[in-house]
């Protein structure tokens, strides 16, 4: 029914604690005259009495909602037939594992709206969690490396590092992060691990946030060409972190040598180019995947790279796969990971992993729900992106055949 929205629990494991907006965006909307109906949860990292305090219901069905807002997917008997369902689909590259899903939403004549195709004039994505999955990211594969760098011996300052979800909120991971800093700064890493040199692919929005976090510690930024000449130099310290990031330029090649690179060209012609990625990962401690990837492009680290080059003696030891493609740009993230079991160890002989970060493997970090890792502030943000649109979704009718539908032009 229009004019009423529904939030619907997340389910899909017992880490999501997100919601698509928070109480005080209800009281917002409720004070505009829309009414909220909200399904109980005794995981969401907002209680229902500050859903009830804020003038919403809580309600267990939901099928008098007009539409109903979520993050995750929804399960298949959840459908109404005929209703406005809003979240993260995950079909959009027509991942097998969700067909069943999108086929029940087109039994039920409902309508999707995913948040992953709300764009601009310009194709920018407008409602996300891009930032916080690089915040999380980054304090995930930094722990793993301390974690990891103790199993093979060393003692180094991020061994004080605890887990993202462990923090009570950001701003307590960021003051253990500048713990972490001045340690480094006084004592520094082993002689034999310097430099350590931490690389990012890509640099939007995700890239931002893993980079914000880093830039907590003694960082310095080297370029991609510098790179190779940097490490055998000697001339680096300790006491510092080095960043690189990569673009595009970085990581690929035209195939004809009688061309130049071109961004725009590479987007729309990605099989004219070849990878070259591989030439900086013995140059890397760890390399932070931020890219959007789809198999048109070439692949970062593949397997057989890995199988031929990559040892116990490597320098690099972690990958911190934000991205989370299965077996995509980066080959050896052979399966997503969740805040339970957040990393596994890859053997590059076997091409085999054991969720573990021990043995002669590249450990990978590989959570593909990181935001939900910072679930209060995550949410807040991604509520303030979606509040500007959702009166336009409350109130349009989805009984409606489509061309009569109205709603905001970037929904639509």
């Amino acid at each position: 029914m229009p004019g009423i929205i529904g939030i619907r629990r997340e389910d899909k494991n017992e880490f999501e604690r997100r919601v698509p907006l928070v109480p005080a965006q209800v009281k917002q909307l409720v004070s505009q005259g829309i009414e909220v109906q909200v399904q109980p949860s005794k995981i969401r990292i907002f209680k229902d009495e500050e859903y009830a305090e804020a003038g919403a219901k809580i309600m267990e069905n939901l099928s008098a909602c007009g539409v109903v807002f979520g993050v995750k997917e929804f399960p298949i008997p959840f459908f109404n037939h005929g209703q406005g369902n809003m979240f993260f689909a995950h079909v959009i590259k027509g991942q097998e594992y969700n067909m069943p899903m999108l086929q029940a939403m087109l039994d039920n004549h409902c309508t999707l709206m995913d948040y992953e195709k709300v764009t601009n004039e310009k194709n920018f994505r407008l409602i996300f969690f891009g930032n916080y999955a690089g915040l999380a990211g980054m304090l995930e594969s930094l722990y793993t490396l301390g974690k990891r760098l103790e199993y093979e011996g060393m003692k180094t300052p991020l061994i004080g590092l605890k887990r993202p979800l462990h923090y009570n909120s950001l701003d307590e991971a960021k003051a253990a992060l500048e713990v972490v800093g001045k340690w480094i700064e006084t004592e520094g890493f082993p002689e034999s691990l310097a430099p350590v040199t931490v690389g990012f692919a890509g640099y939007g929005n995700v890239s931002k946030g893993a980079q914000k976090m880093l830039d907590i510690l003694p960082t310095e930024e080297i370029q991609p060409a510098d790179l190779a000449g940097f490490n055998r130099s000697g001339q680096y310290s300790k006491n510092k972190v080095y960043k690189v990031v990569f673009y595009e330029k970085d990581m690929v090649v035209v195939k004809d040598p009688a061309h130049q690179f071109e961004l725009q060209d590479y987007f729309d012609n990605p099989v004219k180019y070849r990878g070259v990625f591989d030439q900086y990962l013995d140059h890397l401690t760890v390399l932070v995947n931020c890219i959007y990837w789809t198999p048109d492009y070439p692949m970062l680290v593949t397997k057989e790279w890995l199988k031929q080059n990559w040892t116990s003696q490597s320098k690099l030891k972690v990958i911190g796969d934000i991205t989370c493609d299965i077996e995509g740009s980066i080959e050896c993230t052979l399966t997503g990971t969740d805040p339970g079991k957040p990393i596994f160890t890859y053997f590059p002989q076997t091409e085999t992993m054991e969720y573990s970060l021990e043995g002669d493997g590249l450990v990978i970090m590989a959570v593909d729900t990181l935001p939900c890792e910072l679930p209060r502030e995550s949410s807040t943000y991604f509520g303030e992106q979606l509040m500007p649109f959702v009166p336009g979704i409350a109130n349009a009718d989805y009984s409606r055949d489509w061309p009569d539908v109205v709603l905001p032009p970037e929904i639509r």
